[in-house]
């Protein structure tokens, strides 16, 4: 399960993919349109300037921005950085849960938790947050594609 602070932290990204290319997006804009508290708000975003997804600008025309363009950062690497890899069951994991297990070792399971995680993780690999910033335009019925080769 994808964690609260995970949460925000993609809804954060996503503001600053969907205003891409504009001036710096200021905490108090993100937190009131993502609808996430102001506080928690500037720990996640140093924390995602600090691993190089988001850069600021101080001062009266300051605020955050994305690092990358949108179409070069998946919602797999803000997942896998907030909350570590994501799997469906804790044995996956190495360490005291795999240890605890009564069947580890002998566990017919194992494969398809093993499966199950992959799935999760193409699907959030293979999804940039340009591609979330389109499927709003699409829904919003405002999609504008850029067809440049």
């Amino acid at each position: 399960m994808v964690s609260q602070k995970c949460q925000y932290a993609i809804r954060a990204i996503f503001e600053l993919a969907r205003r891409y290319g504009q001036n710096p997006v200021k905490i108090s804009d993100i937190a009131e349109v993502q609808a996430i508290p102001h506080r928690f708000l500037q720990v996640i975003l140093n924390q995602l300037r600090g691993a190089g997804f988001v850069e600021s600008k101080r001062g009266a025309e300051g605020g955050y921005f994305l690092a990358r363009p949108p179409g070069r950062v998946t919602v797999g690497e803000i997942i896998q950085y907030i909350e570590g890899p994501l799997v469906p069951v804790a044995c996956l994991t190495s360490g005291k849960a795999a240890a605890e297990c009564s069947i580890h070792g002998n566990c017919i399971f194992i494969g398809m938790w093993k499966r199950a995680a992959k799935a999760m993780s193409d699907v959030y690999d293979r999804t940039s947050f340009q591609d979330l910033v389109e499927d709003e335009m699409r829904m919003q019925g405002t999609a504008s594609f850029s067809y440049s080769i």
